[in-house]
């Protein structure tokens, strides 16, 4: 009997020790947890992130584009001689050669390229060398020219240096045509403003001059499926224009032409090419859009002989490749750079001319 009692009571206690134990365990792990708890409660609750889907995408790319340019859709032109008119422009922006060209059916006074290999999609695509400020800015004094300029002589000039040919005749009817579409797809931008995405996309200088070797490689990996290896460019059947247009030798644009500036042929490489890129998802870093532009540039292409170009050298930008120069950097460092020792320069001689004027005006 008292063998008995002994058990039950040693049973007790034990179960007694182990209910202590639990609630000891409980204790701990609360006070172990409050902390953590009373963090997360803290802090602010945020709302669900959405999840992007087709229709967020699309209205993401629509809000970009609405801050740029777009030319006016032909089509909405109700008076049919000058929709006929537009029309024609249009076409021979962007098949300048068929008519124009070395077997072209109006004229033959042009190289064989098309308007639009440098103006693209008929001048209209955004940071692609556009129309879309000619009809809102001309006529303009320009600097090259040393005269206030009307579009007509914008237009020839493009015909004389980047078609390396003949002008055209500012009354005849492709003049007419070129013209009523370069004011038309520009109609929708104020007077005195500039569009949005006119002209090239800014790209900084390099610290160093651009280098034709480096661009070679670039040129032989990116460019040279199309525009061949030898720049000849590629020819339609009829041999009538180019598929893809020559960058140098007799077909090319001269040296007159503003693409022989490095600083806009790297601008132009840059935000459009290889073919199929926009400014807003380019395929070539800036260095080497410089190297490749230099390889290019470098290269032979037809000379024009424009002695009053730049009445006053000081105006001349600091990638014009052709001397005098008001400074005493060479033609080779105004050519591939590099260009931020001839800009400082350019700054202070601007700086100290300011001053002079400022000196004389006061007294």
């Amino acid at each position: 009997m008292y063998n008995e009692m002994e058990d039950k009571r040693t049973e007790g206690l034990v179960s007694i020790i182990n209910k202590l134990l639990l609630v000891i365990v409980v204790l701990v792990i609360t006070i172990v947890a409050i902390p953590f708890i009373l963090f997360y409660k803290s802090q602010p609750v945020k709302p669900d992130t959405p999840v992007p889907n087709a229709a967020t995408a699309a209205e993401a790319v629509k809000t970009d584009a609405t801050n740029y340019w777009a030319a006016p859709d032909i089509n909405s032109i109700t008076d049919a001689a000058q929709k006929e008119q537009v029309l024609y422009g249009q076409e021979l922006i962007a098949h300048t050669a068929k008519y124009l060209g070395p077997n072209g059916s109006v004229q033959k006074i042009s190289n064989g390229l098309n308007c639009q290999n440098c103006h693209l999609q008929a001048g209209t695509a955004v940071f692609g060398n556009n129309y879309g400020s000619v009809a809102s800015l001309y006529p303009k004094f320009r600097a090259r020219s040393g005269s206030v300029e009307n579009v007509y002589k914008r237009v020839n000039d493009c015909f004389e240096r980047s078609l390396n040919g003949k002008a055209l005749s500012n009354t005849g009817k492709e003049m007419q045509a070129i013209v009523s579409y370069i004011n038309f797809v520009g109609s929708n931008v104020e007077k005195g403003k500039k569009a949005e995405g006119s002209g090239f996309k800014e790209l900084a200088f390099l610290d160093r001059a651009a280098d034709p070797q480096n661009g070679m490689t670039v040129y032989t990996a990116k460019c040279q499926s199309c525009h061949q290896a030898n720049g000849e460019g590629v020819l339609t059947a009829d041999k009538t224009e180019y598929t893809y247009p020559a960058l140098w030798g007799s077909n090319s644009f001269n040296d007159g032409a503003g693409l022989y500036r490095i600083s806009n042929f790297a601008k132009y490489v840059k935000y459009n090419m290889p073919q199929g890129v926009t400014h807003l998802n380019t395929q070539l870093a800036d260095e080497e859009a410089w190297d490749v532009a230099a390889y290019i540039l470098s290269q032979t292409r037809p000379h024009i002989n424009v002695p009053k170009d730049w009445p006053d050298i000081s105006k001349k930008p600091v990638d014009h490749p052709f001397g005098p120069y008001a400074d005493v950097f060479t033609e080779k460092q105004h050519k591939y750079g590099p260009f931020k020792p001839i800009v400082e320069e350019q700054k202070k001689r601007e700086e100290s001319a300011k001053q002079k004027t400022a000196t004389i005006v006061k007294n």
